[in-house]
């Protein structure tokens, strides 16, 4: 049986800037924790002395990049030094759209000393999922004048709601055979001298849909390949490069304004909106939140790198994401 979804589920903004840093946002990089497992998205340079400052460690397996735009992916050889130096032995997957094989071979040849722990590449195609324990990654295309992806997250199902009245009426009493149950195993009682087989079906509501993320990375809004398979997203965190004045330039150099990000969200009934890759030219992302509040009323945040958010289970009548 794989892993019951009902692990804690947290995003840690780890850099937030557009194509260069600046004094108070880092470049790229997106860290989701889901109980054990760490799955780190895009990696810009000086991405492993935010995981420091965070205290995130560096146990992650994965690291989806979403396209070969340097700021997105050149802080990986600093992070690989620094893992190996540190004693890593795990090994680590790249995933990335097209050229992922030649861009790792290239980056672990740029480190020069060698690497003591073995790196793979594997190429992701626009419409491929790929199935982990517990989880799907969906990669979706973008539209940003070279080929990427954007990447959705999404939990497994969870088992429905315990009925604990109804199984005590059927004869199954409170201790291990709950547990059993709501771990989807069917259990053997004996009522009145008559053996009787509870399954989880009798007792167990309806599978619950699991928690979705989206990443989009760089991209212009691409509504017709998120929506399959990211509606009710509960976080859709979405290039905001630009506020709604520089749609002209939004559109130049293939990105998204606020406003633009914010019918996305709306279009996709996402629980709540986070504004990424914020463009240097602004020293506060007070408009783009004033810009996409006017097509979305979901919660919205522009997060300042080191934000984390706690993912509460899916229900749109949950709380807003705790940020301490």
């Amino acid at each position: 049986m794989g892993i019951i979804a009902g692990e804690t589920l947290q995003v840690f903004f780890l850099g937030t800037s557009g194509a260069l840093p600046t004094i108070s946002r880092n470049l790229p990089c997106i860290l989701i924790k889901w109980g054990s497992h760490d799955l780190l998205f895009d990696c810009g340079e000086g991405a492993q002395r935010q995981m420091m400052k965070a205290r995130t460690g560096f146990s992650f397996e994965s690291v989806f990049i979403t396209h070969w735009h340097a700021d997105h992916f050149l802080g990986l050889i600093g992070l690989l030094q620094t893992m190996s130096f540190s004693g890593r032995e795990e090994p680590l997957v790249v995933y990335g759209p097209d050229t992922v094989h030649e861009m790792v071979t290239d980056i672990k040849q740029i480190c020069r000393s060698r690497i003591k722990f073995q790196v793979e590449s594997r190429r992701v195609r626009p419409g491929d999922s790929l199935g982990f324990d517990g989880y799907t990654i969906h990669a979706v295309a973008t539209d940003h004048g070279i080929p990427g992806l954007s990447y959705i997250f999404e939990e497994d199902k969870r088992p429905g709601r315990f009925n604990r009245e109804l199984a005590i009426s059927l004869g199954v009493r409170p201790g291990p055979l709950f547990g059993r149950l709501q771990r989807g195993e069917s259990v053997q009682i004996v009522v009145d001298g008559q053996e009787r087989l509870i399954t989880p079906e009798m007792i167990m509501g309806e599978r619950r849909l699991g928690r979705k993320i989206i990443y989009t990375g760089d991209t212009r809004p691409n509504l017709s390949e998120l929506a399959p398979l990211g509606e009710e997203a509960d976080l859709l965190i979405h290039d905001a490069t630009f506020d709604d004045t520089e749609l002209d330039r939004a559109r130049e150099f293939m990105h998204s304004t606020a406003g633009e990000a914010g019918r996305v969200a709306a279009a996709l009934k996402a629980g709540h909106l986070a504004l990424f890759h914020i463009s240097t030219r602004y020293t506060s992302a007070d408009q783009h939140l004033v810009d996409a509040r006017k097509n979305f009323f979901g919660e919205l945040l522009a997060p300042d790198d080191l934000v984390m958010l706690d993912v509460p289970f899916s229900d749109r009548t949950s709380p807003p994401f705790e940020v301490p």
